[in-house]
């Protein structure tokens, strides 16, 4: 009931509102992709870089493909990006950080210190050194995310964990007998919920850009899949003769990435005590 009413009120904010509504917008677009009225590898060099008209709203690209199509097959793969790396990120930052916190002791310091580690290099440069050594592809760059983005949950987790495993009705369940799996199923991991979902809200937009900027680099989706970041790689050799080839997936990039963190700020401020005590 109070992740509910948490919920009710975190999407009745205009920030939150505006970004569910990019988020739906572009999840509609990525459903629509099959749908599109032209294959985004079909070419026709002689319109190569067309700009937009009735027949192709956001123009062709260097090779004659309709940018409109590409852009809607480009919100499949940043989607899928996004919910693999947070499912992945989120189920084992939760697991670990929930486990350390609990039990603490060798395996809270195991956990703690690969966090440090890991959080001691910048994300997207130990992203490109992953998918550099195990080569440019789409499940790569899924790896590299996943391998450096469950730390932030597992960091969360572990604080909140501290803090629920000495609250009162834990230490009852604990007394009347209680086995540790339940403890953790039913009483402890529950009072995280809330910052797991921020988290994988903000993180959605962190995945989405880090895999256009790995793309964009060529070391992510690889060409003729129709990734946003690839889109712009193409298009900076024309940025004045042909605008239309960043921009349209540009924005798109930004659009998306701005409506899970206005979505991520209004889920957070709804479930900050310090706010709901306001």
């Amino acid at each position: 009931m109070e992740a509910r009413k948490g919920l009710r009120e975190a999407l009745s904010t205009p920030i939150a509102a505006f970004g569910l509504v990019i988020i739906g917008l572009a999840a509609l677009a990525a459903l629509a992709a099959p749908f599109a009225p032209y294959s985004p590898t079909a070419q026709d060099l002689a319109l190569r870089l067309a700009g937009p008209s009735w027949r192709h709203p956001f123009g062709l690209d260097e090779l004659g493909r309709d940018v409109f199509s590409r852009v809607l097959a480009g919100a499949q793969i940043s989607f899928l990006v996004g919910v693999v790396v947070v499912s992945v990120s989120a189920v084992v930052g939760t697991l670990l950080g929930g486990l350390a916190g609990y039990f603490g002791g060798w395996f809270d310091e195991l956990v703690s210190r690969i966090v440090d580690v890991l959080l001691a290099f910048p994300g997207l440069l130990l992203a490109i050194a992953l998918v550099a050594v195990l080569g440019p592809s789409l499940m790569n760059v899924l790896l590299a995310l996943s391998v450096i983005g469950w730390v932030g949950y597992a960091r969360l987790v572990r604080g909140q964990v501290l803090k629920a495993r000495e609250i009162d009705f834990v230490q009852a369940a604990r007394a009347l007998g209680a086995g540790t799996p339940r403890i953790m199923l039913h009483h402890v991991l529950p009072t995280a919920m809330p910052v797991v979902v921020v988290q994988a809200t903000l993180g959605m937009a962190g995945a989405i850009l880090s895999e256009a900027a790995l793309s964009f680099l060529g070391l992510g989706a690889q060409p003729p899949t129709p990734s946003w970041g690839t889109m712009l790689n193409g298009g900076v050799s024309h940025l004045l003769d042909a605008p239309h080839l960043t921009i349209f997936p540009g924005v798109a990039i930004a659009l998306l990435v701005l409506g899970f963190n206005f979505l991520g700020d209004g889920l957070r401020d709804a479930t900050d005590p310090k706010s709901l005590q306001t």
